[in-house]
């Protein structure tokens, strides 16, 4: 019935240029800025910062400024998210159960779709409602087509001309059935191979209010196939210029707020010295003594990035503040370090049995998997990462001995 939407975008897409591909990632943020904002909020521990350094004095700056570097700051988050996240995907943004907001909107929908309903069923009917939402539709078509679509777009501008819609209405001519007809059918064309399912279900709606109100829905999952068609055409060249252009934002904040990388400062200087004073320490049982303390034993550059990144494993994200440059990964940075705590956890406690247990147990081919897959389902209910190593083994080692059968040789 319909066509294949990802065969015949391809194809256009490679007709068309990139800053129309950058103009369908536009589209994708205005509709991902709300989720997007509320991850980071969720994810950074800007709230509770506390013993911030300051590298220079803060300089005030006014709203504009605010708002410019906020957007600056969400797209960066955007297109970092997109390069890095093969499975980025944007979603539909689903109000909270009775939250504030979704019952406003359902109020107001409700009174929109009553006074559409009331308007065509005055005799003759008023089609004023009827015939903007047409002309929303129309718009909503219009953006899906790509600049090859010609053919598409001409037929969606001549079948759905408003001022011809509204000399019909005027003379009584109008047949909204038709119209809709038409929007279907090329609702069909233009979808997703999953969305045809939910356009075949439309045709069976014959009322014109529930109709309407079915297409917008539909429309609506229509824009967020789009969004991330336009998200997975833009992510090659996102990924070749990622670096230059997140080089180019934070070089942007800096020079708004010269003590916005200040914690960036502190983490690597933290990490510097601490590769100091281990290579002092290594040095002076060789007998060179302070003398040792020169040149030869300052870090390199690389070797305190990659330190610094191995602190982060450890890092105490309730009381210490993140890094601004990672505060985007900081959610991979925890799950890294959640997993490493498990195999932590796992690994003392294989040691640890292997040692006391005894060797018939131990020889069995099995009891390693199993005693793994026996942790694993234990540390699901532990609250790693914040808890204590001692506690989780002793805990750990008390279930264990529980699970171990009888029947195994001692």
């Amino acid at each position: 019935m319909s066509e294949n939407f990802d065969k015949s975008n391809v194809n256009e897409a490679g007709k068309s240029k990139s800053n129309d591909s950058e103009q369908g990632l536009e589209d994708a943020a205005e509709g991902s800025d709300e989720a997007l904002q509320e991850k980071i909020k969720s994810g950074s521990p800007s709230t509770r910062r506390v013993q911030r350094p300051h590298s220079s004095a803060p300089r005030f700056v006014t709203v504009e400024e605010l708002l410019e570097t906020a957007k600056g700051v969400t797209n960066m988050v955007l297109a970092h998210e997109i390069v890095v996240n093969g499975d980025f995907r944007i979603k539909p943004v689903e109000l909270p159960e009775d939250s504030l907001e979704k019952r406003v909107k359902e109020i107001v929908h409700k009174a929109f779709w009553d006074c559409l309903s009331v308007q065509l069923s005055e005799d003759p009917p008023t089609y004023d409602h009827a015939i903007k939402l047409v002309g929303e539709i129309k718009e909503t078509l219009l953006s899906f087509l790509l600049p090859g679509h010609t053919r598409l777009r001409n037929q969606i501008t001549e079948v759905l001309d408003l001022d011809l819609i509204k000399q019909e209405a005027e003379n009584g001519a109008l047949d909204i059935s038709k119209l809709a007809e038409f929007v279907i059918g090329m609702m069909g064309t233009l979808c997703a191979p999953a969305r045809d399912e939910e356009v075949r279900k439309l045709k069976d709606i014959k009322e014109i209010v529930p109709l309407f109100r079915a297409i917008f829905s539909v429309l609506d999952l229509m824009k967020v196939d789009m969004a991330n068609f336009a998200v997975s055409s833009i992510r090659p060249h996102l990924m070749q210029q990622s670096v230059e252009y997140e080089r180019k934002k934070f070089q942007e904040l800096l020079e708004k707020q010269p003590n916005s990388l200040d914690f960036v400062t502190q983490w690597l200087e933290e990490a510097a010295e601490d590769l100091t004073n281990q290579k002092y320490k290594n040095a002076l049982p060789a007998g060179q003594g302070a003398a040792g303390s020169g040149d030869s034993l300052l870090p390199s550059p690389v070797s305190i990035q990659n330190y610094a990144y191995v602190k982060l494993l450890r890092w105490d994200h309730l009381r210490r503040p993140f890094p601004e440059t990672l505060l985007m990964d900081q959610s991979r940075f925890q799950e890294l370090q959640l997993q490493l705590e498990q195999l932590t956890v796992l690994g003392a406690v294989l040691l640890v049995t292997f040692s006391m247990a005894a060797s018939g147990i131990s020889s069995q081919a099995n009891f390693a998997e199993k005693l793994k897959t026996i942790v694993k389902i234990l540390l699901t209910d532990l609250p790693l990462p914040s808890f204590q190593l001692k506690d989780a083994l002793t805990t750990i080692g008390e279930k264990v001995c529980l699970e171990i059968p009888e029947s195994w040789p001692s």
